[in-house]
């Protein structure tokens, strides 16, 4: 099992619905040096899915006292891949640590990675 993090519209019901046929068990968690931004979503499947034209994004900051609170998701191999087909290109998926001591993906701005 792969452990995702989500701050924004993955942690929507209709969204795990939509993009991965079922609604997600996660427990909730605090991700340490980043901050929210936000981009503007085109992608027309994306915004059918989320009902919303701007989502969050991450914005690494390297400071632990900025924090971003979320939830933790236990998803398979094939719907981690499902949520790198949902997430648009303004996202990329790495790996972060979190108050509690876990280890998880996150979708962050691409371009600062």
């Amino acid at each position: 099992m792969q452990k995702l993090f989500s701050y924004g519209t993955l942690q929507q019901e209709n969204v795990q619905l939509e993009t991965f046929g079922r609604k997600l068990n996660g427990v909730q968690d605090v991700l340490l040096g980043y901050v929210l931004g936000e981009v503007r979503i085109t992608d027309p499947n994306v915004l059918k899915a989320s009902g919303k034209e701007y989502h969050p994004i991450l914005v690494h900051t390297g400071n632990d006292s900025n924090e971003v609170q979320g939830t933790i998701f236990e998803i398979t191999d094939d719907e981690l891949a499902q949520a790198d087909e949902y997430e648009v290109d303004d996202y990329a998926r790495v790996s972060a640590k979190f108050k509690s001591g876990t280890t998880a993906w996150v979708y962050a701005d691409a371009r600062q990675v």
